[in-house]
């Protein structure tokens, strides 16, 4: 099979998001949050964990933990065992008190807009910073979990699992104003059809576009 070319996949991706768009009109971010920062604390939760336990948990954290300074003033330890149930929490607990201490310190309380600045706090990546951007302010971005590293690959539109190196393949793949649109699409995707481990290709309505179907 003679290799696609960028302008025969950009093509092919575009029509990919307009079948899914067709799919999923429902499609958005799968964490509940009410502010900026509710997403950014259920975000770096979501590692290594699924949405809909994150939102479990979530709903008792929102109500104890308000600010930044709320979560600083408990031990760690309890901390932890407020969001045991998304495991790694000795690891995410002090993620999100350092983070919160550098959000007091340098920020004021308030979570930065840029991607510079966010991923400069403890416990916050790209793939974080981005969903916090695209959701809270429309920034466009592209957040690469693990759905949209499998479907990616599925597509053959990358040949990587490296988040970084997806994220700029995609967004050389796609207009700039179909970004954020792609993260809900992919995700959701990923979620109600091509699950990870029994793909639904029979009914994918995208499954003529895919080499893997």
């Amino acid at each position: 099979m003679p290799r696609e070319s960028r302008s025969a996949k950009r093509e092919r991706l575009a029509a990919i998001l307009d079948r899914l768009k067709g799919a999923y009109p429902d499609a958005k971010v799968g964490l509940d949050y009410t502010t900026p920062f509710e997403l950014l604390i259920a975000t770096i939760l979501s590692a290594q964990c699924t949405d809909e336990r994150v939102n479990i948990v979530t709903v008792g954290l929102f109500e104890k933990y308000r600010s930044p300074q709320d979560y600083l003033a408990v031990p760690q330890e309890e901390l932890e065992e407020d969001i045991r149930p998304t495991g790694f929490f000795r690891n995410k607990a002090k993620n999100i008190q350092a983070c919160c201490r550098e959000l007091i310190d340098r920020f004021g309380g308030r979570v930065p807009n840029t991607m510079d600045e966010l991923t400069s706090l403890p416990g916050v990546g790209r793939k974080t910073a981005n969903c916090v951007l695209s959701n809270c302010w429309n920034i466009p971005g592209i957040t690469v979990d693990t759905h949209v590293t499998r479907i990616s690959n599925l597509l053959k539109l990358v040949d990587t699992t490296d988040a970084v190196k997806i994220e700029y393949a995609l967004m050389d793949l796609v207009d700039q104003t179909r970004w954020n649109e792609l993260n809900h699409l992919f995700i959701t995707h990923g979620r109600r059809t091509c699950i990870a481990r029994r793909p639904q290709c029979t009914i994918c309505p995208i499954a003529p576009l895919c080499p893997s179907a």
